[in-house]
């Protein structure tokens, strides 16, 4: 596997590959790899001759009073992870090599980005469009590669994909979870065991949700809202940043029980910001 950190570098080995028609898989991540991400290169290699991991801590979805600087880094093994999972190339770029000073284009994509993440941080999608629209320009992938875990991030990348005509096919995987149900996530790594244990209240929310819209009729969104929200009250750690319940196609705020949704969740476990959603369809 090779470790390239240089734009003209990447360029030269994607030509090479395209000159041998061969597939392309980008598995987009900022890095300090863990299950979930292994799991997306699996999938990759599994369905392209050739797969590239992107490792890049994006200053533009960082806002102000964000993780940024103590965003957990481990190049090292993230290599190891990568090599293991008989990636091609793990792409590294500092941010130097992708924003020029004076950088004046960035990509936006609207209403799918209102609510949820969107609402609580300001610019935040903005600068994954940006950032992804870079690498789908430098690597040219068949397909890319991204969890499920991050569903808005999910449907806005689609649809930028689409509005763009990038020659790129946007695929979901599953969201891979530790035994007792919380989601894998770079920043599980800072909480402390006290606080890893209050963070299994978001899947359990989302658990007794499901349980209760499949063993009720005619549910109502507020009902659902309520219900996730006085348990993850009950948890003296845990601070709401939201519960919401969008349509699933267009992440519009939900007015009914039916249809395909997206029940999601944004919980603070002390300064930790955590995400979680479950699909389901009525």
């Amino acid at each position: 596997m090779k470790i390239i950190k240089n734009i003209e570098e990447m360029k030269i080995q994607v030509n090479l590959w395209k000159k041998e028609d061969s597939s392309i898989g980008l598995v987009p991540t900022m890095g300090f790899l863990h299950e979930g991400h292994e799991s997306l290169i699996k999938r990759a290699v599994s369905e392209n001759e050739h797969v590239v991991v992107y490792v890049f801590v994006n200053p533009l979805q960082f806002g102000p009073k964000e993780d940024f600087a103590a965003y957990p880094r481990d190049l090292d093994k993230d290599s190891e992870l990568c090599a293991r999972n008989n990636a091609d190339v793990l792409f590294a770029p500092e941010a130097s090599e992708l924003y020029d000073k004076d950088a004046a284009t960035f990509v936006n994509v609207e209403r799918l980005t209102e609510g949820l993440c969107g609402a609580k941080r300001p610019g935040h999608f903005q600068g994954v469009c940006t950032v992804l629209t870079k690498f789908f320009n430098i690597v040219k992938p068949d397909r890319a590669y991204f969890g499920e875990k991050d569903a808005q991030q999910l449907a806005v990348v689609k649809r930028m994909a689409r509005d763009l005509n990038f020659d790129t096919q946007i695929i979901g995987c599953p969201i891979v979870r530790e035994k007792d149900g919380l989601a894998k996530s770079s920043r599980n790594t800072y909480l402390s065991p006290e606080e890893r244990t209050a963070a299994l209240v978001l899947f359990r929310s989302l658990m007794h949700a499901k349980e209760y819209i499949l063993s009720n009729d005619n549910v109502t969104v507020q009902e659902i809202k309520s219900l996730i929200t006085m348990e993850i009250m009950k948890e003296p750690l845990a601070r709401i940043d939201y519960v919401e319940i969008v349509e699933g196609e267009n992440l519009k705020e939900a007015q009914e029980m039916r249809g395909p949704l997206l029940i999601a969740l944004a919980v603070f476990i002390g300064r930790t910001r955590l995400i979680d959603n479950i699909s389901i369809e009525i």
